[in-house]
């Protein structure tokens, strides 16, 4: 996660960043209710847009203000390679289908992305209040306090994570999911698979949780994570073992201590 600007030139960015995010994140809890939103599939499907079209109607314009030169990233469940240059990368209400069901594992998240690799995010949670926070090179803070992965070394011991990308995928990916969940569950101590994946990625990144994978490109949902995983220590790459960016096809973050021995359950799997 490394990149060729320094850090310094990024740090003041930041500030900007996380009082966009804070102002997007009252305006997406305002929003919520603690029922379940919508009925029928065209219902919860409107309420999801509903959320997503409020909250970016007060965040795109400052970032992109922020960050003269910079893009946006339109499509949210996108994966793949960005063009050149530097995209801000956004989910407005990750983990949409939890906020429209009256449930608590939601955010918003904004990430800079430079050629392909994310060098400056904030997590917000606004239920709580809390705010994780990342620069390529400068190190990964909840609350402007520094954190950590996990120090474990035996997978055996390891709380691992993994959950779906994205409805409909094509069939191939859900029997991956199936079969690396039943692998991990031999192999490890317990899987949690939940949605979204930024939500299990800040438990990885403090520590809290040592591994997470995903089959999946969605941008949105792993540059956020990815980089406070690695500017937290832990080791981020796609499940061929390289390093990863927004061109892999699926994912890994871990604890380095676990990572070796977690790619080879995983890798005959992808």
């Amino acid at each position: 996660m490394s990149t060729a600007m320094p850090f310094a030139a990024d740090t003041p960015l930041l500030s900007e960043v996380i009082a966009a995010v804070k102002t997007a994140g009252t305006t997406l809890r305002d929003r919520y209710t603690p029922h379940a939103r919508g009925v029928s599939l065209d219902g919860i499907v409107a309420e999801i847009h509903a959320n997503d079209d409020a909250v970016l109607d007060v965040l795109r314009e400052p970032l992109l203000r922020a960050r003269q030169g910079s893009q946006w990233a339109e499509d949210e469940l996108a994966g793949g390679a960005l063009p050149p240059g530097e995209w801000w990368v956004v989910d407005p209400a990750e983990g949409n289908i939890n906020h429209v069901h009256g449930m608590e594992d939601w955010a918003v998240t904004a990430t800079l992305v430079r050629d392909n690799k994310p060098v400056l995010t904030v997590v917000h949670l606004p239920l709580t209040g809390d705010t994780y926070t990342a620069v390529a090179g400068g190190g990964a803070h909840l609350n402007g306090h520094p954190l950590k992965v996990s120090a474990k070394t035996d997978l055996d011991a390891a709380l691992i994570g993994t959950g779906q990308a994205r409805p409909g995928e094509d069939e191939r990916v859900f029997r991956q999911i199936g079969d690396s969940v039943t692998a991990m569950l031999i192999n490890g101590l317990v899987v949690r698979v939940s949605v979204p994946a930024t939500m299990q990625l800040i438990h990885v990144a403090a520590g809290r949780m040592d591994a997470f994978w995903q089959f999946s490109d969605v941008r949105s949902g792993l540059v956020a994570g990815a980089l406070l995983v690695a500017e937290a220590g832990g080791t981020v790459t796609d499940l061929a073992g390289e390093p990863w960016s927004t061109a892999g096809h699926d994912f890994l973050a871990a604890a380095p201590g676990i990572h070796a021995d977690a790619l080879k359950v995983l890798a005959p799997i992808a």
